[in-house]
């Protein structure tokens, strides 16, 4: 029997790869998220989505983007953003079916042509995510402005996601990159969950993973809480490690102790 069985679990709760059911929808942070992202889809433009690493801001544009019908849209995802600008744009083009350039030039003409195509010839609007966009190049950034011009400035084709570290927005305020601040629509900036927040999202992820009865009292929720200081990765790593010693000590319940001693092993 494993560790999440014997407390009647089919699955660990706030697991990575959370979608549909597991995933916790009603943060006031991801309903404000999805009604900008709605709003971008309904009229495409810059969108900015920054959040402390843990908070869920690539978990939020995944399922915001699975709520998209097909093939009306097409979603393009680049998390590879340590390489240069030309290599981003090769990868864009690839998605797209565009055979690569070594020209940026034609690669740049390339891709927009394509673009226009796929919105007028095909009626599929394209979504791109940049994930991991903190570490994109100056370079890019730079480019990325003038990549966003289509027919002298006066279309807008495609919703184009940069997510990332809050050093991504410090960045964009430089000066230097004022041109494609002014390009952006929407910000959102998703922060820790508070205590009720918190509390309602495991409750609905012990539900999710499987429990038909209550599994933490208050003071364990508290516990968890405070030890994660609501960043629901970190409170995944610590459920995961108290399952393990609930599961060590033959106990059927998370109480306060058996968290507090998986916040101490994990570190957190």
């Amino acid at each position: 029997m494993t560790d999440r069985q014997r407390l009647g679990l089919a699955s660990y709760p706030l697991p990575k790869n959370a979608a549909g059911k597991t995933f916790y929808d009603k943060s006031p942070g991801y309903v404000r998220f999805r009604r900008v992202f709605r709003q971008l889809i309904e009229d495409p433009g810059l969108g900015l989505l920054i959040a402390e690493a843990g908070v869920g801001k690539t978990a939020a544009i995944r399922n915001a983007c699975a709520e998209l019908p097909r093939p009306d849209f097409n979603v393009l995802y680049v998390c590879d953003t340590s390489v240069g600008p030309l290599d981003l744009y090769r990868g864009l083009a690839a998605e797209l079916g565009v055979r690569p350039s070594h020209r940026r030039g034609q690669l740049w003409a390339d891709l927009k042509k394509a673009l226009v195509q796929l919105v007028d010839e095909r009626g599929t609007a394209p979504v791109v995510v940049i994930d991991e966009a903190q570490h994109l190049s100056d370079a890019f950034l730079l480019d990325l402005s003038g990549f966003l011009n289509f027919a002298f400035d006066s279309r807008d084709l495609l919703t184009f996601w940069l997510v990332g570290l809050p050093p991504l927005g410090r960045r964009l305020a430089m000066q230097q990159h004022a041109a494609l601040r002014s390009r952006v629509a929407a910000e959102v900036r998703l922060e820790p969950l508070d205590r009720e927040a918190f509390a309602a999202a495991v409750d609905h992820a012990m539900k999710a993973a499987g429990a038909t009865q209550r599994l933490m009292a208050d003071p364990a929720i508290e516990m968890l809480f405070r030890s994660s200081r609501g960043v629901l990765r970190v409170a995944s790593k610590i459920l995961r490690t108290a399952l393990r010693m609930a599961a060590d000590k033959d106990l059927a319940f998370l109480d306060e102790h058996v968290l507090e001693a998986a916040a101490v092993e994990i570190g957190a």
